[in-house]
């Protein structure tokens, strides 16, 4: 290598060494050693014979990126000297559209881990249509550190005082802690992936039309293992990386709590399911205050001496509250069950779901279409026990009044 044509690593590293020239000689190699294969890396990337000016586009001045290594590092800011080199990067470059970029960075992170939070509590695709909100903000930001850098945003009050307390917080002796975090980073990212293939291919099993999501997700989980283990040498790929770990992390914990959820609900009794998520996944269940046992009741029946079905019942318990469940109706559109509310109204319709075509058949799945159809009809017939004692006026039987027990004589419909 030749001194009298430095490649482009060795001129950024230069200024870089002079800009920590405060710092112990010891500390300042230390410190090169161990962003110089980065760089290295990087200038392989960027083709024979880069420029420096290539390096500063991906990584910012190397005066911005020495102060980026001193705050990781928890070393104190450079003494201030001849000039001053932050006026001339905000008028050169604009405070707003640096502004704008970093709390668009921090907006999208919140809005990924938030709406991978609600997807992965409710296993469905549409919580997800909110980041339709979130993705054009987080593209206008990564246009512009795309274009600008990161310099300018490292120049930002309020990044230069988050560098400061992180700077802080690793002299108060938690530098051993996060050494060893930062060892676990490529697991991370690989992780990571697993978690979006794996998230991915929930959805379409609980909804077909998330196979339409499944390519975005696969292809975040590829975007993340490229750019996580590049993040030292281009900073720019924060922007990429980080609102993908928001997402994994809140959909790990959403993931986390329906689990919770589902085991403390009961899963399955008896081989049967008596969860609080039915299997049913076109479904939008809701109140399940209303049980007999372990089963959810959605309908009741009521008959009277005769055996005969009464209709239009309300229900309430001895303090006068209203024994409401969710009321369901076909949506004729779609075909499918949807909520409308929640009564104490008896009985409802029975909702009868499947596929048919145009003839009405409905033994078959190709070509077929969904169906949905509201049925008023008792589905079974009740034998009232003769011994059932004839209403009277009292408000209340007196405690030597017998009941016969109930039959277990409810017969199905034929």
């Amino acid at each position: 290598m030749s001194t009298q044509n430095p490649t482009a690593v060795r001129v950024y590293l230069a200024r870089v060494r002079s800009a920590l020239a405060d710092l112990p000689e010891s500390e300042v190699e230390e410190i090169l050693e161990d962003v110089r294969p980065h760089l290295a890396e990087m200038e392989a990337e960027l083709g024979e014979n880069p420029k420096v000016d290539a390096l500063i586009e991906r990584l910012g001045s190397p005066e911005s990126y020495a102060a980026e290594l001193r705050a990781s590092g928890g070393y104190p800011p450079r003494p201030a000297d001849a000039g001053d080199q932050t006026a001339v990067l905000k008028a050169k470059t604009g405070i707003g559209g640096s502004r704008f970029a970093f709390w668009g960075l921090v907006f999208s992170v919140g809005g990924f881990a938030l709406f991978g939070f609600a997807a992965a509590v409710l296993v469905r695709v549409e919580p997800l249509l909110g980041l339709l909100f979130v993705t054009p903000v987080l593209a206008i930001s990564v246009a512009y550190v795309v274009r600008k850098g990161v310099a300018p945003i490292v120049e930002l009050p309020e990044v230069v005082k988050f560098r400061e307390m992180a700077g802080s917080f690793r002299k108060d002796g938690n530098s051993k802690g996060l050494n060893y975090f930062r060892t676990l980073k490529p697991a991370w990212w690989v992780l990571c992936a697993a978690v979006l293939v794996v998230f991915g291919l929930l959805l379409v099993l609980r909804d077909t039309e998330a196979v339409l999501l499944l390519p975005l997700m696969l292809l975040a989980a590829v975007a993340v293992v490229w750019a996580g283990p590049r993040l030292k040498a281009d900073r720019r790929l924060l922007w990429l990386a980080v609102p993908i770990s928001a997402f994994v992390i809140g959909s790990m914990l959403g993931g986390a709590g329906a689990a919770v959820d589902l085991l403390a609900r009961g899963s399955y009794g008896n081989g049967s399911y008596t969860g609080g998520y039915p299997p049913n996944s076109n479904d939008n269940y809701g109140n399940p205050q209303l049980r007999y046992g372990s089963q959810e009741v959605e309908n009741v029946y009521a008959f009277d001496s005769e055996g005969k079905p009464l209709t239009e019942i309300y229900l309430y318990d001895e303090d006068g509250r209203p024994l409401s469940t969710t009321r369901y109706a076909c949506e004729k559109s779609t075909g499918e069950r949807r909520k409308i509310g929640d009564d104490n109204r008896y009985p409802r319709p029975q909702i009868e779901r499947g596929v048919q075509d145009d003839d009405g058949h409905r033994d078959g799945y190709n070509g077929y279409r969904s169906y949905c159809q509201e049925k008023a009809d008792v589905p079974f017939s009740a034998a009232i026990p003769k011994g059932a004692p004839a209403p009277t006026s009292q408000a209340a039987p007196s405690s030597s009044t017998s009941v016969a027990p109930p039959s277990n004589s409810a017969q199905p419909t034929r």
